[in-house]
């Protein structure tokens, strides 16, 4: 059985400091893509995918092609439903690699 990470005992943890204590096993390949980067760069002018990702997974580049952290990822799936072109691939990691939940 492997160590589990303690629980941040400060009164405002800051987001990374909850983040590390999910329990997350990489699955080696992302289980997150946009399916045409085109779209992203041509014809998304709001960022719903960066803006609604609570783990901050999703970021702007200069190219205006999401750049994605998948290893950051709560598999919480609000991307793809935010995405008013439903242009995000998600999909969850395979092998029962990515979060473990614990506590509901």
């Amino acid at each position: 059985m492997s160590a589990q990470p303690s629980v941040p005992d400060v009164d405002n943890a800051t987001l990374e400091d909850r983040l590390y204590t999910v329990k997350y096993e990489d699955p080696g390949d992302s289980h997150l893509d946009v399916k045409v980067p085109g779209f992203c760069a041509e014809r998304c002018d709001t960022d719903d995918c960066i803006d609604v990702c609570p783990a901050g997974v999703w970021q702007q580049t200069d190219d205006g092609v999401p750049q994605i952290a998948y290893e950051n990822c709560l598999e919480c799936g609000s991307c793809r439903f935010a995405c008013p072109l439903n242009n995000v691939v998600w999909e969850y990691p395979e092998n029962g690699a990515g979060v473990t939940y614990r506590h509901g």
